[in-house]
């Protein structure tokens, strides 16, 4: 068979899936009547389109002038590096895609490393010619620097170029979008430059494992590449686990993709991407060989997470009231079977009845807790930790690479923020009024900035961060240096009191919520944690009082998603997630209990 696998590899927002819309759409591909008319085809999770970024890699399969392209989306965000590392182990060529104006970036370096590391053809798609302040010579000379930086070899820095506006659907050999009329020269540029799979039919059969998924009906489906050999429906199939226990099964089906379905075939050939059903315990990184002669192929390695967090189930008043699962059960049971499929994270059982879970960044287990919120599942979450290492008798803790572009009045702002944090300039230069910095520094001294960051450049500033490696702890951490204001008493938030209160501090809630005695209602002008009563009514009496309601005024209060309540809270205190609400609480909720046991130590101060 004539087949071509290629992964399409980017920096977030640089245009992988608009492309891969483009060349499903321009090469005929048969698209069921919803996907026909919305945007981002292979970003069918909720999730991604609300955010516009992809997550989950995916399969799609094109037919091009006789030749079958497997194409696979990969996410463009370092927090789901795994998931990228994994995919590329099926492909044999990548599209690297690059913008226009922006040049390489930070993730631009990380999936292209992994790639270069693989030997992988890579042909450089030079995205959004379109923009008005494109500039593609000055991009394609920094897109070979890098690999330059990268150690690739003569063979692989000699990459074809293509020039693209996926929107417009058009690519051409030069920048010219007028010369451009559809996307063919990305297809031509896969069949003439990446390699077809070097594979052996009459050799033993070897399948690598690299992304699960499941089926109502099938069960556990799990989605690999064929090295060698000849899979067929019905067939006796050796799986060779993580620890190299050999176990038979039979395979009830072979399911092969077209287009962006993944259907039963009576057989899939080596070079080919299929999926196979019928094996209930595969995970990814396994074998499926011939059961004559047996024989894995190399493990996958996954980078190690960074940073953990505890979860644990809701005990406060409200629990129980708005989930459909929030019982230790049922927890535990969707936090281990999130490992079947998520390479890059690490779930151990906690010693206070919670769980450990370990990730590749802020925005990984965000989007872990996100998803087990809409699935309808309520827990706790603690404040994110950086996982720390020891070394020879010093504390080693993660750094990351930041990459910040704002514009040239915010620069002061930013470096001064960012020197408090441990952060250290290693480069800055400015271009038309924008500052581009690069800084080492501590994962820690990321956690919980992300929000000070747009505060601080007017929601003007990008920045990016990808993980350089271990280092020494710098020590001297600061703790935040705002308390919390938390409620008194349950009851109803009113808005006599709560008018009043609001000169204390930045208020998350307005009148007639339901709180409860502990729950963090807002955010301390000054450093410590204040008590405060949100709930009290304006007193009623025979006395005639001056109307000065119409003179009040209440300020808007601010709306803490997810993310902002996750980089807000302290080690004292948790996120309570359920189905509908996201709440701020204490530990300890009782004001008498928590000072107790914080003079005890059992509590962080």
């Amino acid at each position: 068979m004539n087949i071509r696998n290629v992964a399409i590899i980017a920096h977030v927002d640089h245009g992988k899936t608009t492309l891969v819309d483009s060349l499903l759409r321009q090469s005929k591909t048969k698209l069921s009547k919803e996907m026909a008319t919305q945007e981002f085809i292979m970003d069918s999770n909720d999730l991604e389109r609300e955010r516009g970024i992809t997550i989950f890699s995916k399969n799609a399969s094109v037919d091009w002038e006789g030749a079958k392209i497997n194409i696979i989306d990969t996410p463009g965000h370092a927090d789901f590096g795994g998931e990228v590392e994994r995919v590329l182990t099926m492909a044999d060529g990548c599209l690297l895609l690059v913008d226009a104006k922006e040049g390489p970036m930070p993730q631009t370096r990380f999936v292209l490393k992994k790639a270069l590391a693989m030997k992988h053809r890579i042909i450089v798609v030079i995205n959004k010619i379109d923009k008005p302040d494109a500039r593609p010579d000055f991009v394609l000379d920094k897109t070979f620097d890098l690999f330059m930086e990268l150690g690739a070899d003569d063979a692989l820095a000699d990459f074809p170029v293509i020039y693209a506006s996926a929107k417009q659907g058009k690519a051409g050999l030069t920048p010219n979008l007028n010369l451009m009329t559809d996307i063919s020269p990305v297809f031509d540029a896969i069949l003439k430059h990446v390699p077809a799979p070097k594979v052996d039919e009459s050799k033993p059969l070897q399948m690598l494992i690299s992304t699960i998924g499941g089926d109502e009906f099938k069960g556990r489906i799990a989605t690999g590449r064929i090295y060698n050999g000849v899979l067929r429906a019905g067939q006796d199939v050796a799986h060779i686990s993580r620890t190299g226990v050999i176990k038979k099964y039979r395979l009830p089906s072979v399911m092969i993709f077209t287009g962006l379905e993944r259907l039963d075939a009576k057989e899939a050939h080596a070079g080919d991407i299929a999926a196979i059903s019928g094996i209930p315990d595969i995970t990814i990184g396994e074998t499926i060989a011939d059961t004559e002669n047996p024989t894995a192929l190399p493990l996958l390695k996954i980078e190690e997470p960074t940073v953990k967090m505890n979860i644990s189930v809701n005990d406060s008043p409200f629990c129980g009231k708005e989930a459909t699962f929030s019982t230790s059960r049922q927890i535990r049971e969707r936090l281990y079977r999130e490992l079947e499929t998520d390479m890059a994270l690490s779930v151990v059982d906690g010693p206070n009845s919670d769980w450990i879970v370990s990730g590749r960044g802020e925005l990984h287990l965000a989007i872990l807790i996100e998803r087990l919120r809409r699935e309808g599942y309520e827990f706790q979450v603690s404040r994110p930790q950086v996982i720390t290492k020891e070394v020879n008798g010093k504390t080693m803790t993660p750094y990351e690479e930041a990459f910040i572009e704002v514009p040239e009045a915010h620069t002061g702002a930013i470096i001064q923020k960012l020197g408090s944090r441990h952060g250290e300039l290693k480069s800055m230069r400015t271009e038309n009024g924008i500052s581009f910095m690069e800084f080492l520094i501590p994962t820690r001294g990321l956690l919980g900035y992300r929000s000070a960051f747009l505060t601080d450049t007017k929601g003007l500033g990008i920045m990016n961060s990808t993980f350089d490696k271990y280092r020494e702890d710098p020590g001297g951490w600061k703790e935040r240096e705002q308390g919390s204001l938390v409620a008194h008493e349950s009851g109803t938030t009113n808005q006599y009191g709560l008018v009043n209160l609001q000169d204390r501090g930045v208020l998350f809630f307005g009148p007639a919520v339901e709180v409860y005695k502990g729950q963090v209602v807002g955010q301390h002008s000054r450093s410590n944690d204040l008590r405060i009563n949100v709930c009290k009514e304006k007193e009623l009496s025979n006395m005639r009082a001056r109307n000065d309601a119409a003179a009040e005024h209440f300020n808007t209060p601010k709306t803490m998603g997810l993310e902002d309540a996750l980089e807000y809270i302290g080690d004292d205190e948790l996120v309570e997630v359920t189905p509908k609400s996201v709440r701020i609480r204490k530990m300890i909720l009782d004001e008498s209990d928590y000072k107790r046991k914080q003079a005890l130590g059992l509590i962080p101060k």
